[in-house]
């Protein structure tokens, strides 16, 4: 169920960045969660990464669309965003000094948070800083299709370029608890089976706890 969750969190940034880029507006909560799961680099648990499980349940359930047969579900934008995150942080976590130059620099926008909020625009720019000296400098780039007048907006491509460091945060999560991005390509049944019981299990927990 964590690595599954993980994968969500992964799934939920790629959703962001669509919609970021072809809408420039977005869910704010769950971008929140995004920025909030860049933070937590001491959590005692898999959830409160995100703060609790139900928090990514957006993210498990285009997943679940992804990973299912019914290709009228599909997103392969945010199927191919998916798999670029996971692609990205096999590359970053072979580049140790990159690595030190991304904690380092989201302690900092996490020391400016304090000053005033997660989704402060003065801390999603740096955070948007933290990819853009990092991340985006490697030989392999995302690039991130989208409407032209949002794709110009400094604001809007700061959240995005946020989503995107949050995905691959969520990505390094999945992979330390045994994922791969061939188990996503290719054990996609099994997968399948995994997110819909994460999700069955959450909706559970969720409708006891407003009982």
């Amino acid at each position: 169920q964590d690595r599954v969750l993980a994968l969500g969190g992964v799934v939920l940034a790629a959703s962001l960045v669509k919609q970021l880029a072809w809408k420039g507006s977005i869910n704010q909560d769950e971008f929140a969660t995004c920025v909030y799961s860049l933070f937590q680099t001491h959590a005692p648990t898999v959830p409160a990464v995100y703060g609790e499980g139900k928090k990514v349940m957006a993210g498990l359930r285009m997943l679940d669309n992804i990973l299912s047969e019914n290709k009228a579900n599909k997103d392969p934008e945010i199927a191919r965003y998916t798999l670029w995150l996971l692609h990205l942080e096999r590359l970053l976590m072979k580049n140790p000094k990159m690595l030190n130059l991304v904690q380092r620099g989201i302690d900092r926008a996490k020391s400016q948070a304090l000053h005033f909020s997660n989704t402060h625009e003065n801390v999603i720019a740096n955070l948007a800083s933290v990819y853009t000296d990092s991340l985006s400098t490697l030989k392999f780039r995302i690039r991130v299709n989208g409407d032209e007048t949002h794709l110009s907006s400094r604001a809007n491509v700061n959240k995005i370029r946020t989503a995107l460091l949050a995905g691959v945060r969520s990505a390094v999560l999945w992979r330390q608890l045994g994922g791969s991005r061939m188990q996503f390509i290719f054990g996609k049944r099994t997968l399948l089976q995994d997110v819909k019981n994460l999700i069955k299990e959450l909706e559970r927990m969720d409708s006891h706890a407003v009982t």
